[in-house]
């Protein structure tokens, strides 16, 4: 692992060396924000698959809908007749959950190496790196021991957390939308006497608050990987207003992945 790491750091470092003639002290927070958008490039035609598959199951809504009024009362049967549904229009239940889960592996890079403070048993240098005065290996709450809320290390939060915010209510608006749509286009409504029926109505009321929890993860991770978050955040909330412009989706829909 450690091995591993020193391949990475030595990566990251030589990008930024390759950015420094135009972004100077901040081309190490360039080189991660170039980093995570070569990542989702990376990544893209999966969630282009992911979409295509996500809009065949919302196509499904109608049958699904009506198998949950047959085998309404038996959670096996409506459990087995939707998978035997999905298996044979050649729809994946799980097409959302690949793009993220093939990203995390870079975030977690990301977050140990400017969380380590030695690799490969040498100093971590790229801890000595920063971004507007705010140390990249370093945190919210380091920050604001600097100056208070307003202080010049904890100028470059408030500005992600701007940022967050205002990808989390598109994203927050968005959503509330298309599940009103999706609501009010079913077919047959869900009773409350279904299995599952109260997890799957607690899931649409928490589901378009979900973007405002990177708002969290931004506070508590190193400013490098919060750079890494806030940029793939905002790369899946335009990617994911272009892949599905065309559409209304159904709620399986609507989780937007980091």
């Amino acid at each position: 692992m450690s091995a591993f790491m020193s391949v990475f750091a030595s990566l990251v470092a030589h990008l930024a060396d390759l950015l420094d003639p135009l972004f100077a002290g901040a081309s190490m927070a360039a080189a991660i924000i170039l980093f995570t958008a070569c990542v989702r490039l990376a990544i893209h035609p999966l969630s282009r698959s992911s979409a295509r598959a996500q809009k065949s199951r919302a196509a499904l809504a109608p049958q699904i809908a009506e198998l949950r009024k047959k085998h309404g009362k038996d959670a096996q049967k409506l459990q087995k007749a939707t998978m035997e549904l999905y298996a044979a229009e050649k729809v994946s239940p799980l097409a959302g959950c690949l793009p993220a889960l093939l990203q995390m592996p870079a975030f977690f890079l990301m977050y140990h190496l400017f969380e380590s403070s030695s690799i490969g048993g040498k100093a971590n240098v790229l801890l000595q790196h920063s971004l507007m005065g705010s140390p990249l290996g370093g945190r919210w709450r380091d920050a604001l021991g600097h100056g208070g809320l307003f202080g010049s290390e904890a100028v470059v939060y408030l500005v992600l957390f701007a940022i967050v915010a205002a990808v989390a209510t598109f994203n927050y608006g968005r959503t509330k939308r298309m599940m009103a749509t999706s609501a009010a286009a079913a077919p047959t409504p869900v009773s409350s006497d279904v299995p599952g029926a109260g997890a799957m109505s607690a899931m649409t009321k928490v589901m378009p608050l979900m973007s405002f929890m990177t708002l969290f993860t931004v506070g508590f991770v190193p400013l490098a990987a919060a750079l890494y978050v806030v940029t793939s955040t905002t790369w899946s909330a335009v990617e994911r207003a272009y892949l599905y412009r065309d559409v209304v989706p159904s709620a399986a829909v609507l989780a937007t992945p980091m």
